[in-house]
């Protein structure tokens, strides 16, 4: 039998990009993941396919798997041979009970390694602007538990003796906030001395809540603060107003949808998060390849017929070189036509097969590459298009007019993503949807088409659109664009997307 093997994961305070690279690679590994509720769900994107996953969390006390299942999985698992990851949030050894788990796994001869996490004790400070530890304010820090095993004969906390540390970090300790400052004051802390709350430290959602010692848990009820929150008590939260600067970022707590293919998203969802939103992946469409490949593999075998190949986005590169490489075809034969790349992305696409793009329109769209075209002498040349199946035929129509003789082929086709608009309209009754994104036409169409019945659920949620054509086909569907960005670049998008909501905050 194969060896059983346990790694105990800290999957950090919830900023995905906090998780440690051990910690991803042997997430990556693992057969079975057994994850608490605390878990960023964007971390379980480093799986494998293949790997199971079982949910362990715990929340509003409610366990789903109680601590002695939690043992009994793990042991279970690992005696089938299998790698099984125990994700925790946070750090596991830092009051994670990931103690008692790998002890449970000792006992009983099961190979475990540990893989630390960042901790929120120290995460959730950082991001609210909070140093633990300053020459001028504390030199010395203690991290306490705000909830203590409830079986205990008596509290294990010296009160007199945390009174007297200049910096004290209490985890999950929302619910006996009136019992950690009532007691620390007994104990001789100044009823002066600054805290603060974090709610949800490093997500989207953080919010902090300062005050003092005698003050934080009256506004902590007026306010309604609840948990998972970090409680931070010392004088360097008075550094806060200074060094904050996690909850400046213009998309902060702003719920924003993506509505392009999920294989396509990632720069735009990193651009997104980078500036502190919050992102729901939530493709209208997919790409697929033709229905039948027969006209493209014969344009592709012509292909040295041609003076121009012109590209209107980057699916169309990547299934017109995936096909040139399965048919197979010398792509040296290409050696001597120009290409036209309708923007910077289409060219990237390009340049990673080696090929040099000749052309980009100073106007990233078929308009721009009309008005480039215009300046060159293309009467009697050969001018392949590989592109969607169903597009507009404005480019072909004015090339063709101006003298030149056009192929269009189709590289690919897109068709709706099968998402159901459940799940989206789960979002906006939530109350977590800000902005619904579209890249294209096509994202708008599928998405109407999917959420027909339920049109009146997007009123009042803004809508971005990157290109004049999105927006006449956002306006035609009846939606009032209220972000444009005209230049077909993600991060333009961002930008803009950014503007916005810093000029309405200026407003406010």
């Amino acid at each position: 039998m194969t060896q059983a093997k346990v790694f105990l994961i800290g999957a950090g305070p919830g900023d995905p990009g906090l998780m440690t690279i051990k910690g991803v690679d042997a997430l990556k590994k693992a057969d079975v993941i057994i994850y608490d509720h605390l878990v960023n769900e964007a971390i379980l994107t480093h799986r494998r396919k293949d790997a199971r996953l079982i949910y362990a969390g715990k929340e509003g006390g409610n366990h789903s798997l109680s601590q002695e299942q939690i043992n009994t999985c793990l042991v279970t698992e690992a005696g089938k041979g299998l790698t099984v990851a125990r994700l925790k949030g946070g750090d596991p050894f830092i009051f994670g009970r990931g103690g008692e788990e790998v002890e449970f796994l000792a006992q009983r001869g099961i190979y475990f390694e540990v893989i630390p996490g960042v901790s929120s004790a120290i995460a959730a400070p950082a991001y609210a602007g909070i140093p633990l530890t300053h020459r001028s304010y504390a030199s010395s820090v203690a991290f306490i538990t705000g909830h203590e095993d409830p079986t205990k004969d008596k509290s294990r906390i010296h009160w007199e003796s945390l009174a007297k540390i200049e910096t004290l970090v209490f985890l999950m300790g929302v619910k006996n906030l009136p019992h950690i400052t009532t007691q620390l004051m007994a104990a001789g802390k100044p009823p002066s001395t600054p805290a603060a709350l974090i709610h949800w430290g490093t997500m989207p959602g953080q919010k902090t809540l300062a005050g003092s010692l005698d003050t934080l848990d009256k506004l902590a009820e007026e306010q309604g603060f609840t948990p998972p929150a970090v409680l931070v008590v010392g004088h360097v939260v008075s550094l806060r107003p200074a060094l904050n600067w996690f909850e400046k970022k213009p998309l902060l707590g702003k719920g924003i949808v993506i509505t392009r293919p999920e294989a396509q998203a990632e720069e735009f969802q990193t651009l997104l998060q980078a500036e502190g939103a919050q992102t729901y992946l939530f493709p209208t469409i997919q790409i697929i390849p033709p229905e039948t490949f027969q006209i493209l593999d014969q344009k592709i075998k012509t292909a040295g017929k041609y003076d121009w190949l012109i590209f209107t986005s980057a699916n169309a590169v990547r299934f017109f070189f995936q096909r040139i490489k399965e048919i197979p075809y010398d792509i040296r034969n290409l050696k001597g036509i120009k290409i036209c790349a309708i923007g910077p992305t289409t060219a990237r696409c390009i340049e990673a097969y080696g090929l040099s793009v000749d052309l980009i329109p100073e106007k990233f769209s078929s308009e721009g590459i009309i008005a480039a075209f215009c300046k060159e002498n293309i009467k009697g040349k050969n001018i392949l298009i590989p592109r969607a199946e169903k597009t507009r035929n404005i480019l072909p129509h004015e090339l063709t007019a101006s003298g030149a003789n056009v192929d269009c082929v189709t590289a690919y086709r897109t068709v709706a993503s099968g998402r159901k608009k459940e799940e989206l309209i789960n979002w906006i009754n939530e109350g977590r949807i800000n902005v619904i994104t579209f890249t294209s036409p096509s994202t708008v169409e599928h998405l109407m088409a999917m959420m027909e019945g339920s049109y009146h659920l997007l009123q009042g949620i803004k809508i971005a659109c990157i290109g004049p054509v999105t927006v006449e086909a956002s306006r035609k569907a009846g939606l009032d664009v209220d972000i444009l960005q005209e230049r077909y670049i993600v991060p333009a998008m961002v930008q803009s997307i950014c503007e916005y909501f810093e000029i309405q905050e200026r407003r406010c």
